[in-house]
């Protein structure tokens, strides 16, 4: 849902507004965050968590019934042969900015083939799709990671890499040999503060990462975002007080929320509108891989070492920051291609 969301932005707006636009909507990310945090800190400890799914899904139903009312893209319609529906789209833009179509007809061959998987590994594209498929993996992964390592901190309660006192012991098992330990406990509304406060460093860093996917380019803003959030994986590993920890956290936060602004732009203008909507789709498949093996490093391993999980993550990012900078093409400025 989130990548035909971007696709379609991506395809209504000018070449100079891109790298400004897309960023912004980052802020209803963050809403929606911040409101579910919200409505946790009230539905869980009165009425539980599976009141917490069952409300959150309400929206998702009525965007179902609100998608007739986005328009398909122009470009689209164009390159399907379907110039009568991108001709009555831009006209309703028009009429929209109070503007008047420009004289002439829209002219564009009709593609027989739509994009294919095997176009994504065709020899033009066949390196950038794979440093593509690394980085969504190694951003998804570092992204719910994140979110995963703050709660579970959070309720270890951990400062200076201190054990909470509330370690609780589970015996499974008829043999009684079994043991686990386990930190399950209900946050306190001072828990529910830090993570509101750390969700909002999503938004944080926009700005900067506006003027930087726009004057440093695509390539190598992505490299830095991705080196500096390995570095601050390390550092959470410092010994800090909870004030210093929210501070970490807040950072990430704002860190990997920067790489997906720039992933998501970068895939979304590096493929031509046959093969855009494939390309974002299979990326965005990948990126759910890395969110499912987010939670075995954060809450699994980070049971066993904190250390080796931070160092597993910011590992990864190292290599995203890398297969991102060596990225062999530059969308900057590039208007978007029809075709391949």
């Amino acid at each position: 849902m989130a990548a035909g969301r971007l696709i379609i932005k991506t395809e209504f707006l000018p070449t100079k507004y891109r790298g400004y636009m897309l960023p912004l909507s980052q802020v209803f990310w963050l809403a929606g965050s911040l409101l579910i945090i919200g409505l946790a800190s009230v539905v869980i400890p009165t009425i539980g968590w599976r009141w917490l799914i069952r409300i959150a899904s309400i929206p998702g139903i009525i965007l179902i019934m609100a998608f007739k009312f986005i328009p398909e893209s122009a470009r689209f319609n164009v390159s399907t042969g379907n110039t009568q529906a991108a001709v009555a789209t831009l006209e309703h833009i028009a009429k929209m900015n109070r503007s008047v179509m420009p004289e002439g007809k829209l002219v564009e061959p009709v593609l027989e083939k739509r994009g294919r998987f095997a176009d994504l590994l065709d020899a033009k594209y066949l390196r950038t799709t794979l440093q593509i498929w690394v980085i969504w993996l190694g951003i998804s992964f570092a992204y719910y990671g994140v979110i995963l390592a703050s709660a579970e901190l959070l309720e270890r309660d951990l400062v200076c890499g201190s054990k909470a006192d509330s370690e609780v012991v589970v015996t499974g098992g008829n043999s009684g040999e079994s043991q686990s330990p386990c930190y399950c406990h209900m946050f306190a509304p001072s828990d529910y503060r830090t993570m509101i406060i750390s969700t909002i460093g999503e938004i944080a860093l926009n700005p900067l990462n506006i003027l930087g996917i726009n004057f440093l380019g695509r390539r190598l803003s992505l490299s830095i975002t991705m080196g500096c959030t390995a570095l601050f994986f390390l550092l959470l590993n410092i010994c800090t007080s909870s004030a210093g920890l929210i501070g970490f956290l807040f950072t990430l936060r704002a860190l990997v929320a920067a790489n997906f602004n720039t992933i998501y732009i970068y895939t979304a203008e590096v493929y031509p509108t046959t093969m855009r909507a494939l390309g974002m789709g299979i990326s965005g498949s990948l990126c759910r891989i890395g969110a499912m093996v987010a939670p075995f490093i954060s809450q699994v391993l980070m049971s066993a070492s904190i250390l080796g999980a931070l160092c597993l993550f910011s590992s990864v990012c190292v290599v995203c920051a890398i297969s991102a900078f060596t990225l062999p093409i530059e969308t900057k400025g590039r208007a978007l291609q029809q075709i391949k």
